[in-house]
């Protein structure tokens, strides 16, 4: 199912809306990279609340990356910036449930937040930030087979049918049941590494 038989060399992920690189499946892919795969190069940033910051701080952070050899995959709010990122490089990406009308969804969430993984750490979601992810929106995808979406019709957040929809002509896992977080996501981690070239479906 791999997009392209060339593996990437530098792989970026993309955390959601209050979450950091301390999320489960952030952790579960870092150990997984720094195991089999050592010579790629992975990044976890901590993304800043504003949309046009995170995006500036990304695109700084992945100038002299080869857009051909590199790979982001994003979860939730962060698959909605990885959709970005593969609209503007052309670069693979894998989406775990990711948003589709960010703009939308958060625009209920103005006002403070409080961090996931430490409830002590509390950031302002600023109204301008709705209008940052509405000019992130993209129309069809120029390279939709180099987008691979992992969605669970339980996803308890997200709509599985708005998520299937956003991606026609891109490779689909579609989860029977699940939930937002993709609990079981060790058992699809294989599929992942395939389709970015470093490993085999089943692996």
């Amino acid at each position: 199912m791999s997009a392209d038989p060339v593996s990437v060399t530098h792989l970026l992920y993309l955390h959601g809306f209050r979450s950091s690189p301390r999320s489960a499946k952030a952790v579960l892919m870092a150990e997984r990279i720094a195991r089999d795969h050592p010579e790629v190069t992975w990044w976890c940033p901590q993304l800043p609340p504003s949309p046009r910051a995170a995006m500036e701080m990304v695109m700084d952070g992945i100038a002299a990356w080869p857009r051909e050899r590199m790979g982001v995959i994003g979860s939730s709010l962060g698959g909605f910036y990885a959709t970005h990122l593969a609209a503007v490089t052309g670069c693979r990406a894998v989406l775990l449930n990711p948003a589709v009308h960010a703009a939308r969804d958060l625009a209920g969430y103005i006002g403070e937040q409080t961090a996931w993984h430490d409830p002590s750490q509390r950031f302002y979601f600023e109204p301008r930030y709705v209008d940052e992810l509405r000019a992130l929106e993209h129309g069809p995808l120029p390279h939709p087979g180099r987008v691979f979406a992992i969605v669970a019709k339980g996803d308890e957040v997200l709509d599985w049918r708005e998520m299937t929809g956003r991606y026609p002509g891109s490779p689909i896992e579609l989860i029977e049941g699940g939930d937002h977080a993709i609990s079981d996501f060790d058992q699809r981690l294989g599929r992942v590494l395939a389709f970015l070239g470093l490993d085999h479906a089943d692996g």
